[in-house]
């Protein structure tokens, strides 16, 4: 497979390889340096530029002054947002089920990303489909390789097999993908719905578990916004099917036509919301009849309460293989991290009748997998996964690319406000820094004042009165730059002469407020090292 893939969105990103040695000048990037940790041992940190170590530093001030020594080099690479992973499109689904994280597990990944040295800020995706990282980096380079070897440690896939599916994108191209993303239009089912809800579930776990920053916070949910325009706005989803009617339209396919709503025996393991929706589309299709086994019969009640048209019959999990040899379709859809139907159970069932192809027929859309690979062998047994839906996919494939040509303006201008929202945030510590320089020459001033005046004379309304006064000409003198640091984000002219204002009141009071802030993070990092050695 090649070692860069291009997501089938019609957005126009560029997906980076970060292991590509090409030299990238307008972004200033470097080739990163790999550096893998041993199998079993914790990640190791990457060294900083000026040779230090962290884990063997004992002394977290020490380490502090030794990062201050490279934090120039460490504003070549301003603190951004990137986005890694890999997804139906870049990476076979052998590969997404290894890196997949359970929605349980979420919280658990973002503090181990977020315990990373160069890792700021993560957010967590993992679904069927795809898996990827959210963050931001205090360094680039180093925040990626990382990422990766934690990819590789809790997967246990080699770096050197990731890095042929991973794709990489930064700033403005991460951002616009978690918005495609967001909108449907990177699904395998173009416009599909569930993806959104999943978006939102990111958010909603990084509330309830303190998991999300600031940044990670409002990027997610201007995403869930961009989701929820596109799909109003063109009408994307109308016609367009999810992961799970995909599956059911692809059983439907296989099927000899007339005998695909009367005489065909359907299984479902599992009946949660791709179950759900699986039921709710053989129902659509004329369906009358289908078996749901499940651990607990308390969501198959809310499934007939929700489908009337349609017969529901419970089976418990222990009757899963007895259900199984009476079905001719099974379809499985759960969170079991292990098989379900291997070969040995599966070559014990009792042939499908003639009339249906003497086939039996398995429709896996979980990741991972609930159905073993070892069935590839059995021969009255036919096993389709999430990969195999792409021949259901392309029958409605051209008129959603029309409406997704549509969806691109709003991700557009999504995107321009998320990122004039970012960029407007790097004026506060400019104004921060400022006032406070300008406060401390007030002190200075007001208490050289005072000393010439004398206790004596120096009564509480005339020093009242004077720090009224000091104030009140910092505050007017203040006023005029200040305001020209203020910038609401809507307009990318004027977010481009603030910054430029931010710049020139940095060089003019020697503020070094970008530099502060990179020191300020690093010691954050060195001081949590240090109290967990």
């Amino acid at each position: 497979m090649a070692s860069l893939k291009t997501s089938t969105a019609s957005v126009g990103a560029v997906k980076l390889n970060t292991f590509r040695v090409a030299r990238k000048s307008s972004l200033g990037l470097r080739a990163p340096v790999h550096v893998a940790g041993r199998k079993g041992s914790p990640l190791r940190s990457v060294r900083c530029e000026a040779g230090l170590d962290v884990e063997k530093k004992t002394a977290a001030l020490e380490a502090l002054e030794q990062f201050k020594i490279s934090a120039d080099r460490y504003m070549k690479e301003r603190i951004c947002i990137g986005v890694i992973g890999l997804s139906v499109h870049t990476a076979p689904v052998e590969m997404r089920e290894k890196l997949a994280i359970p929605e349980a597990q979420w919280p658990h990944a973002i503090a181990e990303l977020c315990n990373l040295y160069h890792i700021e800020e993560a957010a967590v995706l993992s679904t069927c489909n795809r898996m990827e990282v959210y963050f931001v980096a205090l360094s680039w380079h180093r925040g990626i390789q990382e990422i990766i070897d934690w990819m590789a440690k809790t997967s246990g896939i080699p770096v050197s097999d990731l890095r042929q599916h991973l794709f990489i994108l930064r700033e403005s191209d991460a951002t616009r993908h978690l918005f495609t993303v967001s909108s449907g239009l990177d699904s395998l089912v173009l416009g599909e719905g569930q993806i959104l809800a999943q978006v939102k579930q990111v958010v909603k776990t990084g509330q309830l578990n303190s998991g999300l920053g600031k940044t990670m916070d409002r990027l997610f949910k201007d995403a869930i916004t961009a989701g929820k325009r596109v799909r109003t706005e063109t009408n994307i989803s109308s016609g367009a099917v999810s992961v799970s009617s995909a599956a059911a339209e692809l059983a439907l396919m296989k099927l000899p036509e007339e005998s695909r709503q009367s005489s065909v025996n359907f299984l479902l393991v599992g009946a949660g919301k791709m179950g759900r929706l699986v039921v709710k589309h053989l129902a659509s299709k004329g369906v009358k009849r289908v078996v749901v086994v499940n651990r607990s019969v308390e969501k198959v009640d809310a499934l007939r309460e929700e489908m009337k048209d349609i017969e529901i019959i419970y089976r418990p999990l222990s009757e899963m293989l007895d259900a199984a040899a009476e079905a001719d379709v099974v379809f499985t859809s759960t969170a079991s991290e292990a098989p379900l139907f291997v070969k040995e159970n599966v070559e014990a069932l009792p042939p499908v009748s003639e009339t249906l192809g003497g086939t039996r027929l398995f429709i896996d859309i979980s990741v991972p997998r609930n159905v073993g690979t070892c069935l590839s062998g059995v021969k009255h047994a036919r096993v389709y996964n999430v990969d195999d839906l792409k021949e259901v996919v392309e029958a409605n494939k051209e008129d959603r690319l029309r409406k997704a040509q549509e969806a691109e303006e709003i991700i557009n201008e999504e995107v321009n406000q998320f990122n004039a929202w970012k960029d407007s945030l790097e004026t506060v510590p400019t104004i921060k820094k400022l006032r406070s320089y300008a406060d401390r020459i007030r002190a200075s001033e007001l208490d050289r004042c005072f000393q010439k005046i004398g206790d004596e004379a120096l009564t509480k309304k005339v020093k009242k009165a004077v720090e009224t006064l000091s104030t009140s000409i910092v505050n007017r003198l203040l006023h005029g730059p200040l305001q020209r640091l203020r910038c609401e984000g809507g307009d990318e002219k004027s977010l481009a002469e603030t910054l430029e204002n931010m710049h020139a009141l940095n060089r003019m009071f020697d503020l070094d407020t970008e530099k502060a802030i990179i020191e300020q993070k690093i010691k954050a990092k060195v001081d949590k090292s240090g109290n967990k050695s």
